[in-house]
């Protein structure tokens, strides 16, 4: 597989939420490293503290991303979907407030070529984790949203398909190798994958009844 970024014209903040996760000698470094059991356990930790954080502005908290399907390599970066009713900027003072970082300009997500919803239903609040704790990434996303569905969707995708996730993961790993200081690149090649096992992972739920409702608190 040929692997050759194709620019988007976009800044890379716009692209995605997840910047690469080490930085060494002042520049970024995109390392994916190999599964590790300990990540569920971190996550149910940032739950508990983002759930005291924001009460009942929380309707849900979730873990999602690749350090969220058993097995999958991944960046050290724990995702955190927070299900909300909307996106209310009161939601990023309260996180603020407890000593995540707010990142104003990353408020969508990527949106898949050939998605039946609009634009502004890929909307979000992003914060990066707390500095000096471990590296975490909280998505705030309305619920019903087409953001919200799809992280849950392809999280649950990856874990009942072992063969795709192998295959993503040995993706990001070339990737990663080809475009370590490069997240503009290491995305131009990411994005489109993603979105054709989006358009599988679609098909799948409707076969199987997925629903995001049931998925949400996994």
């Amino acid at each position: 597989m040929r692997l050759a970024p194709q620019r988007s014209g976009r800044p890379a903040d716009c692209r995605r939420a997840d910047p690469p996760c080490r930085r060494a000698t002042g520049r970024l470094v995109i390392v994916i490293q190999p599964y590790r059991a300990s990540w569920p356990g971190e996550f149910q930790t940032l739950r508990a503290h983002l759930a005291a954080v924001l009460g009942g502005h929380a309707r849900h908290i979730a873990h999602i991303g690749s350090t969220a399907v058993p097995g999958m390599a991944a960046k050290d970066v724990i995702d955190v979907q927070i299900g909300v009713e909307r996106l209310d900027p009161g939601v990023a003072d309260l996180l603020t407030g407890a000593g995540y970082n707010f990142v104003a300009r990353i408020d969508r997500d990527h949106v898949p070529p050939g998605a039946a919803a609009a634009e502004a239903d890929w909307r979000k609040l992003y914060c990066r984790g707390r500095t000096g704790e471990r590296p975490s990434h909280i998505h705030v996303r309305a619920l019903g949203s087409a953001n919200h569905r799809y992280a849950l969707l392809f999280r649950d995708y990856l874990r009942a398909h072992a063969g795709q996730r192998l295959a993503i993961e040995a993706i990001k790993r070339e990737l990663a190798r080809r475009h370590a200081h490069d997240a503009e690149a290491y995305y131009s090649v990411k994005d489109p994958v993603y979105d054709l096992v989006w358009h599988a992972a679609n098909d799948w739920a409707a076969r199987a009844g997925w629903r995001p409702d049931a998925a949400a608190e996994a």
